[in-house]
């Protein structure tokens, strides 16, 4: 792996800001006029559909590099076999009726490695634990502040669909998810989302229940190439991904990052993602 990617290894700060496409995504000068105009893009798009695209954010070269060494780590992703959940991410509600969003079931498979499982001087960690994104993300979704996770397995990690693997349709239980798209499957493994089907203070479930039950109106589904840098405000925006097809496995980077120090995910799900708690 290091083979591969040595001529692009950052060694500072000024090296980790050369992976991404300055030209077009100017994230090292959040003083400058172009600067300016992508957060304010940014923050429309989240606004709009609760998304936020930003095709090619690496250079190519780059990109080549994070999914040679995504690649290469992808045998130690963990997978739960039959796992099975709500659109919730909760075990199933029986005070509610039969087929009700709260209680409905669906499978889901997806792999995933962990970050301490992710060497140092990978590019892909080297980016993430780069404060300059910190701080761009920070602006684009319009925090004060923003904290990297201090999770040790779920901070940054590698999912890994291989084929038939999906993710079920659920909401998200954190506010925001930041993802990079390295790998894209032969065929399937679209990205899936009904915009801000839900708000903080009405569930909708009868839409959502519609939505279970197969009805595509509210679906948007999104053709992301790899290299896309994408937010995502998946707490009211339910979504998934469909199964992939082929032998080329889909690989995405999820960054963990917080609006406060000390981010840990629960042990229910360190268990269920990573197979230990530690």
């Amino acid at each position: 792996m290091r083979s591969r990617s040595s001529r692009l290894e950052p060694e500072s700060e000024d090296a980790a800001a050369a992976l991404i496409d300055r030209a077009r995504y100017p994230i090292d000068d959040l003083g400058s006029p172009a600067a300016a105009a992508l957060i304010a893009e940014c923050r429309r798009q989240l606004a709009a559909t609760g998304a936020c695209l930003l095709p090619g954010f690496l250079r190519p070269e780059a990109l080549a590099a994070m999914a040679a060494e995504a690649a290469s780590l992808s045998s130690l992703a963990h997978r739960t076999p039959g796992s099975r959940s709500t659109a919730y991410l909760e075990a199933p509600d029986e005070s509610f009726p039969q087929g009700h969003p709260k209680r409905r079931m669906q499978p889901t498979s997806v792999g995933a490695v962990a970050y301490d499982l992710i060497p140092p001087e990978a590019l892909l960690r080297r980016l993430y634990e780069w404060d300059g994104l910190l701080a761009f993300l920070a602006q684009a979704l319009g925090r004060e502040k923003l904290y990297r996770y201090a999770d040790p397995l779920g901070a940054l990690n590698v999912a890994v669909m291989e084929e038939g693997e999906g993710l079920l349709w659920h909401f998200d239980q954190t506010d925001f998810v930041v993802s990079l798209l390295l790998e894209k499957c032969a065929h399937g493994g679209v990205f899936e989302y009904a915009p801000l089907i839900r708000g903080p203070d009405e569930p909708n479930y009868e839409r959502v229940w519609r939505l279970l039950d197969g009805a595509r109106e509210e679906v948007i589904a999104l053709d992301m190439a790899p290299g896309t840098l994408v937010l995502f405000q998946g707490r009211y925006s339910i979504h998934r991904v469909t199964a992939v097809e082929g032998a080329r496995p889909r690989l995405i980077a999820l960054f963990g990052y917080d609006t406060k120090p000390g981010t840990m995910s629960s042990e229910r799900l360190k268990l269920r993602r990573y197979g230990r708690v530690g």
